[in-house]
């Protein structure tokens, strides 16, 4: 009777924990985090826009931009390391333009193709500029983004 009791428990967990996995609305999941990143890039972007995108990811994210970062390593401090990248660049840019062309998900994984375009000064007083055309691909893990590999080229 107790192996019974145990193999219905099991049962009804990995049940429940299929439907919340099924019912996850990746179509709102994109959107939202799309325009969470997109606002870390704006020039009036603020800490708390920072604080809100790495809400979205994993206290462990493993973050790879090829092909000048190969390593997707996942480290215990990876929100943290991407906290303290980011705030490096909080509003450098003088302009910023972002497209959401397409995105494509599946289990667990989520594809974003985006262009966008930047004006900005560096922190010598150098200005810069660049145009891309992404493609960002997301492992999740429990709701959150654990891995994020962007490939990128300038556009010419």
């Amino acid at each position: 009777m107790k192996k019974l009791v145990l193999a219905l428990v099991s049962f009804i967990a990995i049940y429940h924990a299929q439907v919340a996995a099924d019912s996850f609305d990746y179509d709102a999941f994109v959107k939202a985090y799309y325009q969470a990143e997109v606002a870390t890039q704006q020039p009036d972007a603020t800490k708390e826009d920072l604080e809100h995108y790495l809400s979205f990811l994993t206290d462990d994210v493993g973050n790879q931009h090829l092909p000048n970062a190969p390593d997707d390593s996942r480290e215990p401090d990876g929100k943290a390391l991407m906290r303290k990248g980011m705030t490096h660049y909080l509003g450098a840019h003088t302009e910023y333009k972002s497209e959401l062309i397409s995105y494509e998900f599946g289990h667990n994984a989520v594809a974003i193709k985006h262009k966008f375009a930047a004006k900005g000064k560096r922190a010598d007083g150098s200005e810069f500029s660049y145009a891309k055309t992404a493609l960002d691909v997301l492992e999740l893990e429990n709701g959150k983004v654990s891995v994020i590999r962007r490939y990128s080229k300038l556009d010419e």
